[in-house]
């Protein structure tokens, strides 16, 4: 069955945006928010400043970067950054980068300053998708279906949208506009390689991060034209746009961590998001929790990992380090700079935090589901001192990964 645009757009007045919120009791989005709340800039980025703050960009910094450009012969000769790992790591970004330089021309993007735009127009009336629950019932199972590998749906909020969104042509701010209609925020999860983050910090296990962000391009592309195919708008979003993070947890797809990464109770840290704004009529999820506030509370793996000290060993807190973090929330906060400052140290992005954390543990092993429920419960102090036993979130040599000598 299909209803025409004027009987979608009745049903959709009767769904509301959430407003700029400044609630002190809001902890939906994993972390207190403040009355003095301000919306972030991404000009305030750390990677954007890294284009036109002197205070970050550097001869380093732009080296890091044509890392992934240019000849095998220029870069490191560690194990880990050797030409093959790197060969791999740049081969894994390939479809992103794809997206990302099609339209350099004319200052985008894709996928990282702007949203993904190579969709074909859609159909020009409306599936019924029958009720909002049966709705995200079939939106979920046809994410899936493309190669999600985790799927939650939340109500837009405009607090996490970018006030502007970063300009590489201006090295300024340009607008940063998401249609009224678009009340529902569809937020995918890619799971990263587990072998590969076992190599961090190296060249090879910067490969996880690229392909979960070629990985994120595809699927979120598949998903916002089959919303398209069916009548409604779709604007698929990686790092473009708003914070992925506060979604993700509002959409319970995990909880907020020490390191300031969401955790999931099926991949632990591992996982990358992309996000989709729509109008379907899509019923939202709620948040988690299975006890990662109460573990981040006594364990000090990421911060005692941390090779630049940027996350610090501490309880959440108003304190920003500098200009990159948000401004009006209490919550754990890293230091973007340090972090970045190490990355271009080792001329690949790190990972440390993620291969460390305890909840980061294959849970198709029957042992990890047991000591995953162990630690949301009264013994995660027992759980925790059974991960320092085990030796997990050891360094696994790079050289390991590839089958054979080369």
């Amino acid at each position: 069955m299909h209803t025409g645009r004027g009987d979608a757009a009745k049903r959709a007045k009767t769904r509301t945006r959430i407003p700029v919120a400044a609630d002190a009791s809001d902890n939906s989005c994993g972390f207190c928010v403040n009355a003095d709340f301000e919306r972030f800039s991404q000009v305030d980025d750390v990677f954007a400043r890294s284009r036109h703050d002197s205070t970050i960009r550097s001869e380093r910094s732009d080296l890091f970067y044509s890392t992934y450009r240019k000849p095998l012969a220029d870069w490191r000769a560690a194990k880990g950054y050797q030409q093959n790992d790197y060969a791999f790591r740049n081969a894994t970004w390939h479809v992103a980068d794809i997206f990302a330089e099609m339209y350099e021309d004319i200052d985008r993007r894709d996928g990282f300053l702007d949203p993904l735009s190579m969709l074909r127009d859609g159909a020009t009336e409306r599936v019924d998708l029958g009720s909002p629950k049966d709705a995200a019932t079939l939106i979920k199972h046809a994410a899936h279906a493309a190669g999600a590998d985790l799927v939650g749906i939340a109500a837009y909020d405009e607090r996490w949208t970018y006030t502007e969104r970063f300009s590489v042509e201006s090295l300024g701010p340009k607008p940063n506009k998401i249609p009224e209609a678009l009340d529902r925020v569809i937020v995918i999860g890619q799971a990263m390689d587990a072998t590969l983050i076992e190599t961090a910090p190296s060249a090879l296990s910067g490969a996880a991060t690229g392909m979960g962000y070629s990985q994120d391009a595809v699927v979120l592309l598949t998903l916002a034209q089959y919303l398209k195919n069916l009548g409604y708008e779709a604007i698929p979003s990686m790092n473009d746009t708003a914070l992925a993070i506060p979604y993700a947890i509002q959409a319970g797809l995990g909880e907020y961590g020490k390191h300031g990464l969401v955790i999931t109770p099926e991949f632990g840290t591992s996982v990358r998001f992309g996000k989709i704004f729509t109008n379907a009529p899509l019923a939202t999820d709620r948040p988690i929790s299975f006890g990662v506030r109460e573990m981040c509370g006594i364990c000090s793996a990421c911060s005692t990992g941390c090779p630049s000290k940027a996350i610090p060993n501490a309880e959440p807190s108003r304190d920003r380090h500098n200009r990159s973090n948000l401004k009006g929330v209490k919550k754990w906060s890293i230091d973007g700079e340090k972090c970045f400052s190490f990355w271009t140290k080792v001329s690949s992005d790190c990972s440390i935090c993620v291969r460390v954390c305890p909840f980061t543990r294959d849970y198709t092993s029957r042992r990890n589901r047991i000591w995953l429920r162990l630690a949301g419960s009264r013994f995660r102090r027992f759980a925790l001192w059974l991960h320092q036993r085990e030796g997990k979130g050891a360094r696994r040599q790079a050289e390991t990964w590839w089958p054979g000598a080369l």
